[in-house]
């Protein structure tokens, strides 16, 4: 009786049932992702997972928040860089013969209480502030951050002490300090401003950063990299920074803003920045006396700041809410 035919072996093919009684011809990988459904976010199980930063990204991208933020934010910078763009006269031109006029051809937010032009002054002033804004932010972050991470990896007495100095800065009043320290300072540049919040603003970040670097020390994976024999600053730059650093991003994002906003109050009471410098908090000191004759003086750099603020917030929240996991 003679044998049965043997097909001939293929390990590069698989049968699969059709679900109606039948088989289907298919290839070894195209039988396992008919075995393996999608997971709930819809992604192949067999795709590489995204990384934090790549999932942030991916939800920014769809934020309306983020996006209109992100744009008015975009346009601040790009004037601040090149006001002459959007402003074709001198924010230091004044002609007192139109001090306190309204709206003119050329000059469609009217002239102050000096007679300068308040549209060219409103947008020279987005300069400084977000100059300020962005040059204070980089420094407390980049303080704050060394100190609180070391002090969180290390621990020990310098943490103690670290600890003590952040209870004392937070003590001072941000406004009282302003007007103590910035009143023996002659300088009419942004830089006493911008160290100053740095004085004031790191233990902030340091106290996020301290916070986040302990909580990442203790994963499992910085444990075994430790019993692998990793040195202390491997550790810290390669395994706990990466992890450690969104909170700080988040909330120095947010604190710009509100650093924004400082130095338009610093520059109001006098002590911030000083005329011949062009600045929104400067001119709206100067169009308060005049509120009631020329309330668009005051008005325009007011809107220009709180759109700032408000731009610069919003962004931060968009980010937080993008990078907490929480949230997901």
């Amino acid at each position: 009786m003679p044998e049965p035919r043997q097909e001939p072996h293929e390990p590069e093919r698989a049968v699969a049932g059709t679900g109606m009684g039948g088989t289907m011809d298919l290839g070894t990988s195209e039988a396992a992702t008919l075995e393996q459904p999608p997971g709930p976010d819809g992604r192949n199980p067999q795709e590489r997972p995204r990384s934090l930063w790549t999932d942030a990204w991916h939800d920014l991208r769809r934020n309306p928040v983020f996006i209109i933020s992100a744009l008015v934010i975009l346009f601040l910078v790009v004037i601040s860089l090149w006001p002459s763009l959007i402003a074709s006269g001198s924010p230091l031109k004044c002609d007192l013969a139109k001090a306190q006029e309204g709206s003119q051809p050329g000059h469609p937010f009217g002239f102050n209480g000096q007679g300068c032009d308040v549209y060219t002054r409103t947008v020279y002033g987005a300069r400084t502030s977000v100059a300020v804004g962005i040059l204070a932010t980089l420094g407390v972050a980049l303080l704050g951050s060394v100190l609180g991470g070391l002090a969180g990896f290390f621990g020990g007495a310098g943490d103690a002490v670290l600890s003590r100095i952040t209870d004392v800065f937070f003590a001072i009043p941000v406004v009282l300090g302003g007007l103590v320290l910035l009143s023996v300072i002659t300088s009419n540049t942004v830089w006493p401003v911008i160290g100053f919040i740095v004085l004031l603003g790191w233990p902030q970040i340091s106290r996020i950063a301290r916070g986040s670097v302990i909580t990442a020390k203790q994963n499992d994976y910085v444990q075994a990299a430790r019993a692998l024999g990793a040195s202390n600053s491997r550790l810290l730059l390669r395994h706990i920074a990466p992890n450690a650093i969104a909170p700080v991003i988040v909330v120095a994002t947010i604190a710009l803003g509100t650093y924004i906003s400082l130095e338009a109050t610093l520059s109001f009471l006098g002590v911030g920045l000083k005329p011949p410098s062009v600045s929104w908090g400067i001119d709206i000191s100067a169009a308060a006396p005049y509120v009631r004759n020329a309330p668009h003086a005051l008005l325009w750099p007011s809107g220009a700041l709180a759109v700032t603020v408000l731009a610069f917030i919003m962004l931060g929240d968009a980010v937080r809410d993008a990078l907490d996991p929480k949230l997901r």
